[in-house]
């Protein structure tokens, strides 16, 4: 037994639907660039396939019968709604999409808040951001470039500095009241600190490499939390749970509304940071070139404005800037 929810021959369909808006085999055939017995014919097989007359042929030309006039609204909200994502599908291929991959707390805390600037610089640019807290070679993902934490070496790829690491430990402004903080680091031996959860090798500079950074070991566990992301973990320190490990210049607009205070006056500079990954192999076009140059010159200007950036030196030590009168002894 056939099956009765079968689709008749498709190119049938879309001769019928212009036989059926012209009311005329003859001027079907014209638009269609054919040949009126083409037509005809491709009207014949259609209604043999229904068993139904779709068409009363007329000494004037041609007019639909019930069942014609039941399958022309059909055929003409299914072409209406291909047209509809054919078109869609042209604009997006017109548009140019920018995929960039990065972890979720540049996403979060210093991408996101920006994106509106660079609509406004590059309104013909879709971009698509894809997070992962995890390291992947971006040689083998679907992405045109990754905003990657690192130390600048990636093989098969150019990479473009954006932003050092800078780090300060950084809490509630309620927390940092109860306990007393003075801003020494000492003060963090004893205190509960805040992890990012990291796989192997660790990428992030993590609590255990700051205390060695600064000479220091712990007194206490201090009810230490662990999470898997870095917006989890600022959202964890701003609700005082205890001390994060904060990155200039992702919490600096946490720190300038108050939200997170530097637990230790000093911040910390390493020799690793925040780069602009691109495959050697991959398409250059003049959107990634204005993108390259919005993200060069958005990092430089957040650096230069983030109330950590300008005071530490990269031997991991806060300095007075150089224009600076040396403090008396």
């Amino acid at each position: 037994m056939r099956d009765a929810r079968r689709l008749p021959p498709l190119q049938s369909l879309v001769f019928f639907e212009a036989a059926a808006r012209q009311l005329s085999f003859t001027a079907a055939a014209r638009e269609l660039g054919t040949s009126q017995p083409a037509v005809s014919q491709r009207i014949g097989l259609l209604e043999d396939d229904l068993g139904a007359a779709l068409f009363k042929r007329e000494h004037r030309g041609v007019s639909l019968t019930p069942e014609g006039l039941q399958l022309v609204a059909a055929v003409r909200e299914s072409l209406s709604g291909i047209g509809e994502v054919a078109a869609k599908i042209r604009a997006r291929r017109e548009r140019q999409v920018l995929t960039v991959a990065t972890d979720f707390g540049f996403a979060t805390y210093w991408l996101m808040p920006r994106l509106a600037t660079l609509r406004e610089l590059v309104p013909e640019l879709d971009v698509r951001i894809v997070t992962s807290q995890n390291q992947f070679d971006i040689r083998g993902e679907a992405v045109d470039m990754a905003i990657a934490f690192g130390d600048g070496q990636w093989p098969g790829c150019s990479a473009t500095a954006l932003i050092p690491e800078i780090v300060v430990p950084v809490c509630s402004p309620a927390f940092f009241a109860r306990q007393r903080l003075s801003g020494q680091a000492a003060d963090m031996r004893a205190l509960p600190l805040l992890h990012l959860e990291s796989a192997e090798p660790q990428r992030w500079q993590q609590w255990d490499g700051w205390f060695a950074a600064h000479g220091l070991r712990r007194t206490g566990t201090g009810h230490d939390l662990t999470l898997n992301t870095y917006p989890l973990v600022i959202q964890a320190a701003t609700a005082g749970q205890g001390v994060a490990l904060g990155w200039a210049p992702l919490v600096d607009e946490l720190v300038r509304s108050g939200q997170l205070v530097p637990a230790v006056d000093s911040p910390q500079r390493t020799e690793r940071g925040y780069f602009l990954v691109e495959p050697n192999s991959r398409r250059n076009s003049e959107a990634l070139h204005r993108f390259r140059r919005w993200m060069v010159q958005e990092c430089a200007q957040a650096l230069a404005d983030s109330p950590f950036g300008a005071a530490v030196t990269a031997t991991g030590h806060s300095q007075p800037e150089p224009d600076a009168a040396p403090t008396a002894p």
